[in-house]
């Protein structure tokens, strides 16, 4: 219903001409459909004068990526000062600069392919400032704000919803959502958060992380890193991931459809406030067509 459509920061744009393309096909039956595919161009990240890496993205937020995902891998610091972030697309690549040097030279020898479906690489020292972290022991989750987070995100037009075959991340505080990014890969969707967030010095200790994939290490990694302390998903998990948030101190949840969810890690941050009986069950074909897209990832 619209009501339960939020006022989001950030949010997706179904109609942008440059996301999806019109093609025609024959269904089941051999009859001509025309349908929305997602649109997937590659970008290069420099960092300064130095080439990291090459994703495959839908290209709507280069520079919230490309910033995202250098602070993910640790190749720019929380205190980094940027002098510019210069976007060609043309040339399909974004360069960020800083005032401090850079040089990740060995680190780019280290490479280590993700679980994404979009085949993302990091590079190591993925664990290098993990233990390091500590997440806000006071935060607090409320069963309330899981339903109503859920609602929300589902009702709200997408690309998912137009074309399917893409990955959303919410960035949400309490019951209400904030920033919601898509994109082909997991990935891309949380480190375009990050970078969203690294660049309008946006506080992670009150905010709840909302992924559509499935909770791997990957994603825990990342949203440690980022000092977010709740992660959830309608999707389920790795042993690795839970085992990561286990040790991080990180509230994560998974298969949160309708009234149900599991928690595996952090459950003393619950506060059980819902009233169930005002909770739908999600049928099976809203389940299929919400705009959250990780179940089949």
């Amino acid at each position: 219903m619209k009501q339960d459509i939020p006022d989001y920061l950030v949010g997706p744009h179904p109609d942008d001409p440059r996301l999806t393309r019109r093609l025609t096909g024959l269904d089941h039956e051999g009859r001509e459909q025309e349908i929305s595919v997602i649109m997937e161009r590659p970008l290069t990240i420099f960092l300064n004068g130095q080439e990291i890496v090459t994703a495959m993205t839908i290209g709507d937020f280069p520079d919230y990526l490309a910033v995202g995902y250098l602070l993910n891998q640790n190749m720019l610091r929380p205190d980094d000062v940027l002098t510019g972030i210069e976007y060609d697309e043309d040339l399909e690549l974004v360069v960020v600069r800083t005032e401090r040097e850079t040089n990740y030279e060995e680190k780019l020898q280290k490479k280590i392919r993700t679980s994404g479906c979009a085949q993302g690489t990091v590079f190591g020292d993925l664990m290098e400032k993990f233990e390091d972290i500590e997440l806000p022991e006071d935060a607090v989750l409320r069963t309330s704000w899981i339903y109503a987070l859920s609602r929300q995100i589902n009702n709200t037009p997408s690309l998912y919803l137009e074309a399917g075959a893409i990955h959303g991340c919410v960035l949400c505080r309490e019951d209400k959502p904030l920033i919601y990014m898509e994109d082909v890969g997991r990935h891309n969707a949380i480190d375009k958060i990050a970078g969203y967030m690294f660049l309008n010095s946006i506080d992670p200790a009150d905010k709840i992380f909302y992924t559509t994939g499935r909770l791997t290490s990957e994603m825990v990694i990342k949203t440690v890193q980022m000092g977010i302390p709740i992660l959830i998903s309608r999707s389920g998990f790795t042993a690795w991931g839970v085992d990561l948030a286990r040790e991080a101190g990180m509230t994560l949840i998974g298969r949160a459809k309708g009234k149900r969810f599991i928690a595996l890690s952090g459950e003393e941050r619950l506060v059980y406030d819902a009233d169930l009986s005002s909770v739908s069950e999600e049928p099976a074909r809203s389940a299929r067509k919400s705009s959250v897209a990780g179940d089949a990832d």
